[in-house]
């Protein structure tokens, strides 16, 4: 099973869903661009009465490999090829509902929003990247790094850019030129 970049969003909104993101991600994934691993949608009405909806485009078996892949690195940064090992052991059996995200994981985000909100957590295959990938090692190149840049980050990157301008433009003034003196 070959898996593409997975991508963990959280998104936190007022409880009137209209149901835009949900058409959008079917059109997504009926295109095969991007493929629903493990979503928890998490609603607190206004009384705190919680409705919890869990849903994955995975097979049991494909959420076993797949908790079954990232239990072994996590073993493996912690103990080696031992530990690998046994953090596939333990991916696998955690994947065995069908699903990626534990049920706990509902919990928290109870816990974290208040009445009359909602939480998602998702976590995205993006499906569209896995030929990209492949193509990339095929002609020898190795990933140095990667990240999402959101306008936010934009944004910040600008505000920084011109924090470190204003004090070179209100450097020291000089009332003479040099001819003056």
């Amino acid at each position: 099973m070959t898996i593409g970049p997975v991508q963990l969003l959280i998104v936190g909104f007022d409880d009137q869903f209209k149901g835009e993101i949900r058409s959008e991600l079917q059109r997504l994934r009926e295109l095969d661009i991007v493929r629903l691993v493990d979503l928890i949608v998490v609603r607190k009405d206004a009384d705190g009465n919680v409705e919890v909806v869990h849903q994955s485009d995975l097979s049991v078996e494909e959420a076993e490999h797949v908790g079954a892949f990232a239990g072994a690195l996590i073993g493996l940064g912690i103990g080696g090829d031992e530990g690998a090992q046994r953090g596939a052991e333990l991916g696998a059996i955690a994947g065995s509902d069908g699903h990626v995200l534990d049920d706990d994981e509902a919990w928290y985000i109870v816990d974290a929003i208040p009445n009359g909100t909602a939480a998602a957590v998702a976590l995205i295959e993006h499906r569209w990247a896995i030929p990209l990938r492949e193509a990339i090692v095929r002609g020898g190149g190795v990933p140095l790094a990667d990240a999402w840049i959101h306008p936010r980050d934009l944004v910040a990157i600008g505000l920084a850019a011109a924090e470190q301008r204003e004090p070179a433009a209100a450097g020291p003034q000089f009332s003479h030129s040099a001819k003056e003196v």
